[in-house]
């Protein structure tokens, strides 16, 4: 009974093993591209691209694509909003300041751009290989759905932007202030200059 027993072990340990392997390979290159947000994002957009041309000529998986909006509406939402939302939780450290004698605390994403990318290339493959079983292409009228989803997000953005606009805080940064030093007049009058 041993040897059955150690045949099954022996041939889950390669599998095993594989798996390991390709999860150790797969987050080192995951852990290489984070710090370069524009290629990875471009790739996405590949990926996007890819999955719409599919859609496009295969002529179907609506309802997939419809489903993946919303899903990418969510992540979008969780991306735009505040770690610690000031109208659900306590205030405590992590909280946005609400007003304008409160000391500056750093934006912190409820999803961090990272987790954001991830997430959203993840569904545009899982939604692309969903396009390739006939199980996942429901007939549907699809423009009423791409009505509905812009209806949604319309709403959606509307119901961000004033919360945004409410406790007044901007999810986004377009790079580092840079902060000069004054010219001295030494400097700028040519005084100092030896010939």
């Amino acid at each position: 009974m041993e040897g059955v027993g150690g045949d099954a072990a022996s041939a889950v340990a390669p599998l095993a093993k594989w798996r390991n392997d390709f999860v150790r390979t797969f987050q080192y290159y995951l852990d290489r591209s984070t710090p370069h947000p524009v290629q990875r994002w471009l790739g996405t957009l590949a990926a996007a691209t890819i999955y719409m041309l599919r859609v496009y000529y295969v002529q179907g998986f609506y309802i997939i694509s419809y489903g993946l909006g919303i899903y990418i509406l969510n992540l979008l939402i969780g991306f735009l909003s505040p770690k610690v939302d000031p109208e659900l939780e306590v205030l405590d450290g992590a909280s946005l300041p609400t007003r304008g004698s409160d000391e500056f605390r750093p934006f912190v994403r409820r999803l961090p751009e990272f987790k954001f990318w991830y997430s959203i290339t993840k569904a545009f493959c899982v939604a692309f290989l969903m396009t390739f079983f006939s199980l996942f292409d429901v007939p549907v009228f699809w423009p009423i759905l791409l009505c509905y989803w812009v209806v949604l997000f319309v709403l959606t953005m509307k119901r961000q932007i004033t919360h945004m606009i409410k406790y007044r805080y901007v999810p986004f940064s377009i790079g580092k202030q840079r902060y000069t030093g004054k010219k001295s007049a030494a400097s700028s009058s040519g005084r100092g200059r030896v010939d």
